[in-house]
């Protein structure tokens, strides 16, 4: 009588726990296919945006401007860091509000003038299609012809806003009081100089040849650079 009494107690145990836990595996699952869903969601992108950057062989453009215009924000603020430190005397939250509105600028031009020129170029090319294939041209072409206009577009916008903003760090958290304003200057000034170096290793990746090369000929393009606005300063 006491095992039966006892087995009952269990059978209403389980019971009580299956039903706790039910709600709880429902979350689970239902958790588990948002997540399926989003990363099938995000393959599906991925692939379209691939399949784009191959019929429009727009990948290399997009290297360049990232390149090109990361170079641009990363030497801009050097030159204002630099500036600011011969001139003497400038705030921490001075150099921030110059550099950011340097980038700032520099990203809205370069993705709006980057913008008109791809989807000038973009059409032209589709309009050459048409004309060789007598207005047989797949809806793929069209499709990433509009889509790579933005893409590049975005890249060159972003990379001189990056790269400056990653230069200002230093000086941000000098602003907050976290930082010297010295230490800071001698912060700015090499992550600028790093940021031009991977530039260039990231450019010897892709040609495949000597990554050291390409990034010591960077470094010394801005160095150069460096030295030309140095003496603006001076004189």
């Amino acid at each position: 009588m006491s095992l039966h009494r006892a087995h009952a107690r269990s059978r209403v145990s389980l019971l009580t726990n299956n039903k706790i836990m039910e709600p709880n595996l429902r979350k689970l699952a239902s958790v588990s296919a948002v997540k399926r869903y989003a990363l099938g969601k995000l393959s599906r992108v991925a692939e379209k945006v691939r399949v784009y950057l191959h019929v429009t062989k727009a990948s290399s453009i997009a290297r360049r401007y990232f390149v090109l215009n990361g170079f641009d924000g990363a030497m801009t603020v050097f030159g204002i860091v630099l500036g600011s430190w011969v001139a003497g005397d400038v705030g921490a939250g001075t150099i921030v509000l110059a550099g950011l509105g340097a980038s700032l600028a520099m990203g809205f031009s370069g993705f709006f003038g980057a913008f008109i020129a791809e989807k000038a170029e973009r059409e032209g090319h589709l309009k050459e299609m048409e004309k060789a294939t007598n207005d047989n041209v797949d809806a793929i072409h069209y499709e990433a012809a509009r889509f790579v206009a933005f893409y590049v577009a975005l890249i060159d916008g972003l990379s001189p806003a990056l790269t400056a903003v990653i230069s200002l760090m230093p000086f941000m958290i000098a602003s907050a009081g976290l930082m010297s304003i010295p230490s800071a200057y001698i912060s700015s000034l090499v992550l600028s100089l790093v940021i031009i170096f991977l530039l260039g290793i990231y450019l010897g990746r892709v040609a495949k040849e000597s990554s050291w090369f390409y990034g010591i000929a960077m470094l010394t393009a801005g160095a150069f650079t460096a030295l030309i606005i140095l003496v603006i300063q001076l004189f």
